[in-house]
């Protein structure tokens, strides 16, 4: 994932104004995870908020569908260097997870938990007023099973290594705890227009 410096083709002005520092634009859509997708049963699917080990709240897939739904179109940014322009996501905000569960998130950061025993870490402000979901559909289908499906956190103002694929889950944490990327050198919160790419970077 090292692969700082790697620029791709020029931008034209409009594209150059979209794209934080040391990105350039693609129409493609890589993939990259730590290994092959998860086979995930939707019949035994679930999505749990939890305060450390103590659930919060839990959902099966059907219940998911019936949550309220909201549509994202913007723009998305690898730490590899790609930014993928006027992508669609559909899928349920965080906000609107916190309200069907009832609660107000108890702690200032979490880890976002995956099927694939992947997590990463997000301050929690960074997920609410509409900054990001649990997204189920991309172009308007099904969410690929390469791109995270069935659902993958999505949190489009922060380096993608943060939207977690295949998510299952959301660990409200008393600290800022470091997850599987973050433990191996990259920064705690990844803001790509301030180029937090790895730990030393302010």
């Amino acid at each position: 994932m090292s692969t700082r410096g790697f620029t791709g083709r020029r931008p034209d002005a409009a594209a150059a104004r979209r794209l934080p520092p040391g990105q350039h634009e693609t129409d493609d859509f890589p993939v990259l995870s730590l290994g092959p997708a998860p086979a995930i049963d939707l019949a035994a699917w679930r999505f749990t908020l939890r305060h450390g080990a103590r659930p919060l709240a839990s959902w099966s897939w059907e219940q998911f569908q019936a949550l309220p739904r909201t549509t994202w179109r913007g723009d998305i940014h690898c730490v590899t260097t790609w930014s993928k322009f006027d992508t669609v996501w559909e899928g349920v905000t965080v906000d609107d997870l916190l309200a069907a569960a009832g609660i107000a998130a108890p702690t200032a950061f979490l880890l976002a938990q995956s099927w694939d025993e992947y997590d990463t870490n997000v301050p929690v402000a960074d997920l609410l007023d509409g900054r990001a979901m649990v997204a189920t559909h991309f172009n308007g289908a099904p969410l690929a099973a390469e791109h995270g499906g069935p659902a993958r956190l999505l949190v489009p103002h922060l380096y993608f290594w943060k939207s977690a694929k295949w998510i299952k889950g959301l660990k409200f944490t008393e600290r800022d705890e470091a997850g599987f990327w973050e433990l191996r050198g990259y920064h705690m919160r990844g803001d790509p227009w301030r180029e937090q790419r790895y730990l030393d970077d302010e």
